[in-house]
């Protein structure tokens, strides 16, 4: 009963600053329209397209104007939720550990561009081509994640510090070898050439959505962590080291070992998650920059609290906003950046402890006197 009634504080508290955050990008859409655009000065009108925005924003990525079914935005949201379930997995994974490794935004880049390059330059039979390229990304992540936690483990530093720093350093790294060493110069851009066949990821349904069965791989390994989570000797001592780590080292619990497993992990999910995405929706390497993966992974554990099986539900929700803000700044001339507004705001209210701890504390009280009754047992009209 008490962790059912926690259960529902955390789901309460969760649409609570779902809809503080949803509120706070209205008021921000509203303020584009007040001081731009047609409606400039005028606070009525600014009111109406805010709300015409918002119907974009929450309600057009999955219907039409007709009200029919949008399935071709659905497959479009699905598929951007490929990435970032595999970064909300390490994600989850290196905080359950009270690990904040900020690496995997530099991970994500560097799986792409390994997976692209294997994808260029082997000749491997198809059907496993892929799967070659996407373990070889997930190997390299796993081990540059070594350099942050080996720093942590042997030297004491500060994993979050030197985990920012190091997606800089694979950044221009990958940067350097795109620029000089697997440019094709054929193109208008800055990219390699494209994958050979084989190795591409094919569409579940081909139809352009970029819905390749990328995502099924995404969705069971987000099985296979939840398993290792919650019913591996390893997932336990993950989670006892991120909730008390000095109790897990009295304990006899191998921490330091702990500690560089789970960020290693983290990198491994990363780096497949940047292969997968680069051999699926884009059969060639052409980012010159940080795709933000990483990032949103971080907004996708904090949603899901650290529990992978929670993963694909904020990262549909993270992706249909996405979309819904694409829509929103194509038809209503709203920057799309709002995704971002909503994000930190979301990010905020759920890192904020003291968010509803009233309530919290209520439902604390209201545990411990339902435990307390029923400790008590009628015996000739006395408590025991």
């Amino acid at each position: 009963m008490n962790d059912r009634r926690m259960m529902w504080f955390n789901f309460v508290r969760g649409l609570c600053a779902i809809l503080i955050s949803l509120f706070v990008g209205m008021v921000f859409i509203f303020l584009c329209f007040l001081f731009n655009g047609a409606t400039k000065g005028n606070a009525g009108s600014s009111i109406v397209a805010t709300f015409g925005a918002m119907r974009y924003m929450l309600i057009r990525p999955l219907f039409k104007a007709n009200g029919a079914f949008n399935s071709m935005n659905m497959l479009q949201v699905l598929a951007a939720m490929i990435p970032t379930i595999f970064t909300g997995l390490a994600t989850c994974v290196m905080f359950s550990a009270n690990q904040f490794n900020l690496a995997g935004e530099g991970s994500v880049m560097v799986g792409g561009f390994v997976a692209a390059l294997c994808g260029i330059y082997w000749a491997i039979p198809a059907g496993i081509h892929p799967v070659v390229c996407v373990l070889v990304a997930a190997v390299v992540c796993g081990l540059i994640m070594l350099i942050p936690a080996l720093l942590k483990v042997k030297l004491g530093a500060s994993e979050m510090v030197t985990s920012l720093m190091l997606n800089y350093v694979m950044q221009y790294v990958v940067l350097h070898f795109l620029n000089y060493q697997f440019a094709d110069r054929t193109k208008g851009s800055t990219q390699t050439a494209a994958v050979r066949e084989t190795a591409n990821i094919a569409e579940i349904i081909p139809n352009g959505s970029k819905l390749t069965w990328g995502f099924v791989v995404a969705l069971i390994f987000v099985v296979l962590t939840a398993l290792f989570m919650y019913r591996t000797r390893w997932g336990y001592t993950i989670r006892m080291i991120g909730i008390n780590q000095s109790f897990a080292k009295y304990s006899g619990m191998k921490v330091g070992s702990v500690i560089i497993l789970s960020q290693v992990i983290g990198g491994v999910l990363s780096g497949m998650g940047g292969g997968i995405e680069v051999l699926g929706r884009y059969q060639t390497f052409l980012w010159k920059e940080l795709p933000g993966y990483g990032w949103t992974g971080i907004t996708l554990a904090i949603l899901a609290d650290n529990n992978p099986a929670f993963i694909p539900f904020a990262a549909f929700f993270i992706a249909y906003l996405d979309k819904g803000c694409q829509l929103m700044a194509t038809y209503c001339d709203v920057p799309v950046e709002m995704i971002d507004v909503i994000q930190a705001a979301i990010f905020l209210f759920f890192a904020a402890r003291q968010f509803m701890s009233k309530f919290r504390q209520k439902v604390v009280v209201s545990n411990t006197k339902a435990d307390l009754a029923k400790q008590e047992i009628p015996a000739e009209g006395k408590a025991i």
